[in-house]
């Protein structure tokens, strides 16, 4: 910053995000209209081919509305509001409270609840085990922070259960149940064995030792809304993600020589088939509890 001040000027929100999340939600709920008459096996193929795409790059839409970048710092519950939307055809847990953590507390144990268990770093650890892993990750990353840093539950979480709910009880009541299998498998389907599940293992898995986050400038960003500009989100998670290349072009000395993933479906290969990486391939480090203001 120091250098370059001009990155402050991109600490604002994104005046296109809302509109573009509208537009995902409602084509979702379009697509639970198209597919209600459809056979099983093509409910499944349009979850993994279509549907979990754009659920999953709903959870990075609200990965960035939980920065408040959809309607800035100042108007905190819209964003949190919003989120509740975006999340409708997700059915996902709550993010927010424990994602601002893995900023604080990068790697911290107990703390960041982004760091697998010791128990699936000790039992996931030969390449068959890894694949089971890494199809189960939406299991363990609803249940992990249960048991690793339980968080009481508050209001707006009861209030994003109850709209789910609501929403999946009128899609019932208007097309059955293919609808709703659709957007629960897309959900659980696109979050595992998938490519653009990639980035989980791209993000902050120590591929070289040393290095513990890691950037991705490929393709994929345009369906992730730059997630994979993720050295540069942890400097300034402030900025939206579609502004974070311009970070990378402004201060391309800082980030142009550090190691970068060229592939989301090579990270899963060899995460999978290289026997030094594995759930254990983190950064944990004791993290002091900052005091809240």
């Amino acid at each position: 910053l120091a250098k370059y001040p001009e990155i402050k000027t991109l600490m604002a929100p994104d005046p296109h995000l809302k509109w573009i999340v509208s537009g995902m939600v409602l084509v979702q709920f379009l697509a639970c209209y198209l597919v209600k008459d459809l056979s099983w096996k093509w409910i499944f193929f349009w979850a993994y081919a279509f549907g979990g795409c754009i659920n999953h790059s709903l959870t990075l839409a609200i990965h960035d509305i939980s920065h408040n970048v959809a309607f800035g710092n100042k108007q905190a519950r819209w964003n949190r509001w919003f989120a509740v939307f975006a999340n409708l055809p997700i059915d996902s847990a709550s993010f927010k409270k424990y994602h601002i953590d893995h900023h604080r507390y990068l790697g911290g144990d107990s703390l960041d609840v982004d760091i697998p268990t010791d128990f699936e770093g000790w039992f996931f650890c030969t390449p068959l085990r890894k694949l089971v892993w890494l199809v189960l990750q939406p299991l363990f990353y609803s249940l992990r922070p249960l048991y690793v840093n339980p968080k009481a539950i508050t209001q707006m979480e009861i209030f994003n259960a109850l709209a789910q709910l609501s929403v999946d009880l009128i899609i019932y009541y208007l097309w059955g149940l293919k609808p709703i299998t659709y957007l629960i498998a897309g959900t659980i389907l696109c979050m595992g064995l998938h490519p653009i599940s990639g980035h989980f293992i791209a993000e902050h898995y120590m591929f070289l030792k040393g290095y513990e986050t890691y950037s991705y400038y490929g393709p994929l960003n345009w369906l992730t809304f730059n997630v994979g500009y993720h050295m540069e989100h942890h400097d300034f998670p402030s900025i939206p993600g579609c502004r974070l290349p311009m970070v990378k072009k402004i201060a391309a000395e800082y980030y142009d020589n550090l190691p970068q993933h060229q592939s989301w479906i090579r990270v899963l290969w060899d995460f999978v088939f290289d026997d030094t990486l594995g759930p254990y391939s983190r950064v944990k480090r004791l993290c002091k509890l900052a005091k809240e203001s």
